[in-house]
């Protein structure tokens, strides 16, 4: 006898939480506040045609949910301090860095990876600012003896796969927010 695996698809619209612009979950109550589910949900972000989602496997049920997010739904927790220089993201996964794919767009700082468009949060952009250089008007980067500048860039001008996803997802939050 073969069991049968069941998939439970809930979409974006569908979905009681998102993923707000700093890498915090939400839902209707507020901000998640158990680290164990925050841990969780990060953890199982995955990305596939239909757009990000969190997936769980139990028995033989599927479950993907894909969720909003304002901005990206990867997030830059941690630098390391040692070389190569190594980027813990959100989902746990472990990234070296890649100065020529790194990018400022309004007071962010973003790497683009595999397609994927990935935001540094406050706390990773200290650890990393000791080695980021301004000079009146550009920005750089010290890696490896060498210096690279980082481009800015305005979503407009982004060739970040994710844009319209993320506009979509904004404008269905400020509906959600501030109903008309």
């Amino acid at each position: 006898m073969t069991v049968r695996t069941t998939k439970l698809i809930i979409t974006r619209e569908n979905a009681v939480f998102w993923l707000d612009g700093n890498g915090r979950w939400h839902n209707d109550h507020g901000p998640f506040e158990n680290r164990k589910i925050i841990t969780f949900f990060h953890s199982h972000i995955r990305r596939d045609a239909a757009g990000y989602h969190v997936a769980q496997r139990r028995e033989n049920l599927i479950e993907k949910v894909y969720f909003r997010y304002e901005d990206t739904a990867l997030f830059v927790f941690d630098v390391s301090a040692k070389s190569p220089i190594m980027l813990v993201l959100n989902t746990g996964k472990q990234v070296r860095l890649m100065p020529r794919k790194l990018m400022i767009s309004g007071d962010g700082l973003y790497m683009h990876r595999r397609g994927e468009r990935i935001k540094f949060v406050d706390r990773a952009l200290l650890k990393i600012s000791r080695i980021i250089d301004f000079d009146d008007p550009c920005y750089f980067i010290r890696v490896g003896g060498r210096r690279y500048r980082i481009p800015e860039s305005t979503p407009e001008s982004s060739s970040d796969p994710g844009r319209k996803e993320r506009e979509t997802t904004i404008s269905y939050l400020n509906d959600q927010r501030y109903p008309r």
